[in-house]
């Protein structure tokens, strides 16, 4: 009787088959996770970023305060009809700049001549008055000394003289008066500006004795800034003047730098001129002007503007560098690295901007590391290596 295979053999050699299988396939799937860069057990960490911090100090700064302002002509002139009659011409371009004593606009003169013809008539009978008056005064008082005249008629003569002398007075006034008006028929700048739109057109009535509004005239440079801060604000100036906090300077002048949109100065600059006593009962506000020297009619009247005011010097001060901040629509931060070099984003309250740095109002304290460089490559809660600013970056 053959020999039946053996059923152990049988049965064994599938299964080691499939047990090397899967040790293969296990090891195929660790090599797969090796090269996916995650390591499975915990592998060594990509290491800390590198930014450049600075330690912030207290010190002498700057005291600048930012306030904003409405931008004014130095001098506004409403240019007024002193005439009356018909408004024949206009003879400027609006918009342009005129030069005082500029003619702006022409009155038909017709009836101012004719009125100053009647003055100088009203002249010639009032001076031959005169001299007959003179002539019979003379004859008179010849005949005084000789009884050939009475009192009475000596008396009557003088007081003749005097009112003929008085009428020629009232002749020459109304004829100067009449030359005036005649002059007012041409209308000049009274002062040198950019001049507007005219308010009237050519065959308008316009008249002395209504002031008609022919045109406005600003005088473009220099301009004023005017601000209104809020009373409470400048008390608060004047505790830290009173306290020691603040140092005014030896001169008089205040400074005044007018702000780009993104804070920074602009060349600009001016010095506060006034400050009104006053606060406003309405508003809680007082006003502060400031005067700049405009040559290229950057400012223009009613234009809105921000701009920083140098109120002395601050002696426990706080600056960083301006590109550590970060400003938005409404507000500024920083980033801060904290003990355990893990970043935090920490909201600022600024001052002005002095020499690239700016001064910080609230919100960072003496001590505190702040992100000066790096900062656009890390995360809030993100543990970084600090590198303070001046040592060198780490390659």
């Amino acid at each position: 009787m053959p020999a039946r295979p053996c059923a152990q053999s049988f049965d064994v050699r599938p299964a080691a088959a499939a047990r090397r299988a899967g040790a293969v396939l296990a090891a195929v799937l660790a090599a797969a996770c090796g090269r996916s860069g995650e390591p499975a057990d915990g592998g060594p960490q990509r290491p800390p970023t590198d930014v450049v911090v600075e330690q912030v100090a207290s010190g002498p700064a700057p005291n600048l305060i930012v306030l904003s302002g409405r931008v004014e002509a130095g001098r506004s002139v409403q240019v007024r009809a002193r005439a009356d009659g018909i408004l024949e011409r206009q003879l400027y371009v609006a918009g342009t700049t005129v030069e005082q004593g500029a003619p702006l606009f022409e009155i038909d003169r017709r009836d101012l001549a004719s009125r100053q013809r009647q003055a100088q008539a009203a002249v010639a009978a009032t001076t031959a008055a005169r001299n007959n008056a003179r002539s019979v005064f003379g004859r008179v008082s010849a005949l005084l000394p000789r009884n050939a005249v009475s009192r009475q008629e000596y008396e009557n003569a003088q007081s003749a003289l005097a009112q003929a002398e008085a009428a020629v007075l009232e002749a020459n006034a109304a004829l100067e008066r009449a030359r005036l008006q005649l002059d007012h028929a041409t209308v000049r700048a009274p002062v040198s500006g950019r001049i507007g739109r005219a308010e009237v057109s050519e065959g308008a009535l316009v008249g002395a004795a209504s002031a008609t509004l022919l045109a406005q005239i600003d005088q473009l440079d220099p301009v004023n800034v005017v601000f209104n801060p809020s009373s409470s604000m400048l008390a608060d100036i004047r505790h830290q003047i009173e306290t020691g906090q603040v140092k005014l300077p030896d001169s008089q002048a205040v400074p005044v730098t007018i702000l780009q949109d993104d804070g920074a100065p602009t060349a600009i600059t001016g010095t506060v001129d006034f400050a009104d006593a006053v606060v406003d009962p309405a508003t809680g506000s007082q006003v502060l002007r400031a005067r700049f020297d405009n040559p290229g009619h950057r400012l223009l009247p009613g234009e809105f503007v921000r701009a920083s005011i140098e109120a002395g010097t601050k002696l426990g001060g706080v600056t960083i560098p301006g590109r550590a901040v970060s400003i938005g629509a409404d507000s500024a931060s920083v980033l801060v690295v904290g003990a355990d070099n893990t970043v935090r984003q920490q909201p600022v309250v600024l001052g002005g901007q002095s020499g690239g740095r700016w001064l910080i109002q609230d919100g960072i304290k003496p001590g505190e590391r702040v992100i000066v460089d790096g900062w656009h490559k890390v995360r809030v809660g993100e543990v970084v290596n600090p590198v303070e600013a001046g040592s060198g970056t780490p390659e």
